[in-house]
């Protein structure tokens, strides 16, 4: 279940975290782990803090059952002489596994998407070790983050609270908790490395923490939490050439899951809003290339000529300033903020435009999935071979 992509900038590679179907015998050796004792903790404190989170956390194990080989070029399901002549090809199971963080007293749990995508047989362990089938309530694959329903008669649950991920810091020190290599429940410590990663060609939606925190395949869907033993952030990725620890892990932010996650509890789905624009954030090199009135915000490089942005007004060459009275820095900050508005909903920007100065423009934002949609039933249909 490895999903490797280039990082644009470094010889290093990025990869979900999910553990695929087969366990090496023989795990690599991690680096040595430099204890740290950060100022102001104890020595109880972060063992008070991970016996309390780790209960929370749950091991998934899923199963996907896969076709043992084509049948439409096997000779022996197509050769009319053949016994297994119109027969399908055995199938096999696919075995994978991941983590999981308990977000209700009634067997909700929050895990990635990916870890649970194209399932037959979802398995999740409690910390009793009492194993639970469970359902996809729903999933966002665009953010990566799903939602399921244990069944079955359960034990007491213990859901991990949601911390506040804006309120984190750079240095300040978090514990990530899942099933690395589907060896059991381990807790690893390290600090917040940065914030706001985006870019990574991990997920549409970013804005992840990144962490140095150990984080491994199987960590997938488990939890970060600061040390109020808070949920800030759900493991996603790692950063690595040889696809285990390095040093550079990634979470989704707490802030960012929280919304997903109630539409998906409410609506079994995502709906995002949509404006209708080609972004790029703002650098020194593109003001003075484009001659722009302003060094900061977002450049609209490009308006779909039916969408909400044409029909408010807003024209390529544009620079958004300012969303809904807040400013903007990023372009990923603005698809983000857009994305978790529902549509319908009517928003403000603060535009700058050449020769003309600074003005605020209202635009309705469309709905994204169908505006996809739209786009996609207006290509033109290539004849097969």
């Amino acid at each position: 279940m490895k999903a490797y992509r280039n990082l644009i900038a470094a010889a290093a590679m990025v990869g979900l975290i999910g553990t695929g179907a087969m366990l090496h015998s023989q795990l690599e050796v991690q680096p040595a782990y430099a204890q740290r004792t950060p100022a102001g903790l104890t020595d109880s404190s972060i063992p008070d803090v991970a016996e309390r989170v780790v209960d929370s956390v749950v091991n998934i194990s899923t199963a996907k059952a896969v076709r043992g080989g084509p049948a439409e070029s096997d000779p022996f399901f197509t050769d009319e002489n053949s016994p297994w002549y119109g027969k399908e090809p055995s199938q096999k199971k696919l075995a994978s596994k991941g983590s999981g963080v308990i977000i209700s007293s009634q067997g909700r749990v929050l895990t990635n998407s990916h870890v649970v995508s194209g399932a037959d047989d979802i398995t999740v362990t409690l910390q009793d070790g009492s194993e639970h089938s469970a359902t996809i309530v729903g999933q966002d694959p665009r953010a990566d983050l799903a939602v399921l329903q244990l069944k079955g008669k359960l034990p007491a649950l213990k859901p991990l609270p949601f911390g506040d991920s804006n309120s984190l810091r750079l240095g300040e020190v978090v514990l990530a908790v899942g099933d690395p290599f589907g060896v059991g429940k381990s807790v690893t410590m390290g600090i917040v490395s940065a914030k706001g990663r985006s870019g990574m060609g991990i997920e549409d939606y970013e804005d992840f923490i990144q962490t140095d925190a150990a984080i491994n395949p199987g960590n997938s869907g488990g939890a970060l939490v600061n040390l109020k033993g808070e949920l800030v952030g759900v493991n996603t990725a790692i950063a690595s050439k040889s696809g285990g620890y390095a040093g550079i892990g990634f979470a989704i932010p707490s802030n960012m899951v929280k919304p997903i996650m109630d539409m998906l509890l409410k609506d079994g789905k995502v709906v995002r809003g949509y404006l209708g624009v080609t972004i790029q954030t703002v650098t020194s090199a593109l003001a003075t290339e484009h001659k722009l009135a302003s060094a900061r915000g977002v450049y609209i490089g490009g308006v779909d000529p039916s969408g909400p942005a044409a029909k408010a007004g807003l024209s390529e060459g544009d620079i958004v300033t300012a969303f809904n009275g807040v400013e903007v820095k990023s372009g990923d900050v603005l698809r983000n903020t857009i994305a978790m508005i529902r549509p319908g909903t009517t928003v403000d920007l603060e535009v700058v435009r050449n020769n003309v100065g600074k003005k605020v423009i209202k635009a309705k934002l469309g709905d994204l999935e169908s505006a996809l949609k739209a786009q996609a039933a207006q290509q033109p249909r290539r004849r097969g071979r």
